[in-house]
């Protein structure tokens, strides 16, 4: 640790949900000390913490692991703050129910072009569809209207979707569980600036390990705190996403959770929807 007494600032980027939330409940409520580091707190959508990554405005942001394969230049990926589907994830959900192959030439709604969602999403049908872009907490619904004919949802809709009476055509977690002979889904990760220094991406990215590991060993007090960000979700169902999404992934991807991502992005290299290849670092 440097020895300097000088108060650095910040600026956390992360959705509004409660896995989010939980991960970061420690250092939202002052529960571990962060010594000269002063967090501040900024909740958006995950398509808009995209789209500021690429302007470098947040030190610590939440970030689609698709997104990041465009700012490498600027952030490294912190190794904890992993949300992983292992063997669940994204999901495509329609009215009727419906076939992969009947999805092809369909419009879906999608959450972000830069989601990770999206990208599976492309792995899986890639320009076969029409896709229009809206926000994620509105799919299930302009879904459930007949607007477009299928929509790919991502949080907490996961788990809400057979409420509004529509169906399941895929899970992309499924889905890439079998076609990688069990990988995980890479979903989203925490990226830290570069122009931080070593140091200070060393220090800040273990302040954020510490975060989530009070958050699992205080599960009870951070799920009060997750739950107000449960958008339709009872107390089960704040526990079971939580437990979805932070986990012991989220604690470090792992050799395995690293595979995941770098075949991940290959995959969306190859396949012509991410521009060049992506060289991943890891902090922490």
């Amino acid at each position: 640790m440097t020895t300097t007494t000088e108060e650095l600032l910040i600026r956390v980027g992360h959705s509004p949900d409660p896995d989010d939330a939980f991960m970061f409940h420690a250092l939202a409520n002052d529960k571990i000390d962060t010594g000269r580091y002063r967090f501040t707190h900024e909740l958006q959508d995950i398509e808009t913490l995209n789209q500021r990554a690429f302007r470098g405005e947040l030190e610590l942001t939440a970030v689609s692991l698709h997104g990041y394969a465009y700012l490498t230049d600027q952030y490294a990926l912190c190794a904890c703050g992993a949300s992983m589907g292992e063997n669940y994830g994204p999901m495509v959900v329609t009215r009727a129910p419906m076939s992969i192959q009947d999805l092809k030439g369909r419009t879906i709604a999608i959450p972000g072009k830069l989601t990770t969602a999206f990208l599976a999403l492309q792995l899986l049908l890639g320009d076969q569809a029409n896709y229009v872009v809206h926000p994620f907490d509105e799919i299930l619904n302009v879904v459930e209207r007949g607007e477009v004919d299928a929509g790919l949802i991502i949080h907490e809709g996961q788990l809400t979707y057979q409420d509004q009476g529509l169906s399941l055509v895929v899970d992309l977690g499924v889905w890439w569980y079998d076609q990688t002979g069990g990988l995980p889904l890479p979903l989203g990760g925490n990226a830290i600036r570069r122009d931080l220094g070593r140091d200070v991406m060393e220090e800040v990215t273990a302040l954020l390990k510490r975060s989530i590991e009070f958050g699992l060993e205080h599960r009870q007090e951070a799920l009060r705190h997750a739950m107000q960000y449960g958008r339709n979700l009872d107390d089960a169902r704040t526990d079971r996403f939580v437990g979805m999404y932070v986990n012991d992934w989220t604690l470090d991807f792992g050799d395995v959770g690293r595979k995941s991502v770098a075949l991940l992005l290959q995959r969306g290299y190859e396949a012509g929807i991410i521009p060049r290849p992506v060289e991943l670092e890891f902090i922490g």
